[in-house]
């Protein structure tokens, strides 16, 4: 379980081929501080395990399934990603609950620039719009954000929007996306939870009426 509040930006330094996926080491020398073999560390929102580490690495398995459904497939060395620990009990929740369970990709469509402030219009799969509300969470390559706008209910195309203070552009890798940019996202756990609760109650009335 993790926060969505980035402790580090690290780079990819290899790819390497592993059965149906690949194995990938992740420059991190905060990361792995005091990371063991078998821990979770989060890269741009992904959970993966630590399978070997060094003084400032990591080595860690991404299965297809996981390249399927977020933006790792196709990740070559050299590319930023936004790194965070797994959530120790004694410290403060400063983001929201997040699983790093990537739910669907987006893209950047539109990056707005403002004083001191960044506004990224992200495009929202179909099915996680519903999941998706005004100053709601959301979690964008790992990232805890509020959501501060979204598309209207009977929109054709959904999309969500951000807004990023400096400190965000500055600590993650979203000071550097543009338009076009796919990007991770993972909804609330709540708002998936209502949303099964309630699929299992539709279903439930539906028997009782016949």
């Amino acid at each position: 379980m993790f926060t969505g509040i980035i402790e580090e930006i690290g780079e990819v330094v290899a790819v390497d081929p592993s059965g149906d996926g690949v194995r990938i080491t992740v420059r991190a020398p905060k990361a792995v501080s005091d990371a063991g073999h078998g821990d979770s560390i989060a890269v741009s929102g992904v959970c993966l395990t630590v399978v070997d580490q060094g003084a400032d690495w990591f080595t860690a398995d991404v299965m297809r399934q996981t390249l399927d459904v977020s933006s790792l497939t196709g990740i070559e060395p050299g590319r930023a990603v936004n790194l965070e620990r797994a959530l120790a009990a004694h410290t403060r929740l400063g983001g929201h609950i997040v699983q790093g369970h990537v739910d669907g990709l987006g893209r950047i469509l539109d990056v707005r620039p403002g004083e001191q402030w960044r506004v990224l219009r992200i495009s929202v799969p179909a099915d996680l719009a519903p999941l998706i509300v005004d100053k709601g969470s959301i979690t964008v390559d790992g990232v805890s954000l509020t959501v501060s706008a979204v598309s209207p209910a009977d929109a054709r195309d959904a999309w969500l929007e951000v807004s990023l203070i400096p400190e965000t552009l500055a600590a993650t890798t979203l000071g550097a996306r543009i338009t076009g940019d796919a990007v991770n996202l993972e909804t609330d756990i709540l708002a998936r939870h209502v949303q099964r609760l309630l699929a299992f109650t539709t279903l439930s009335n539906e028997g009782g009426s016949r």
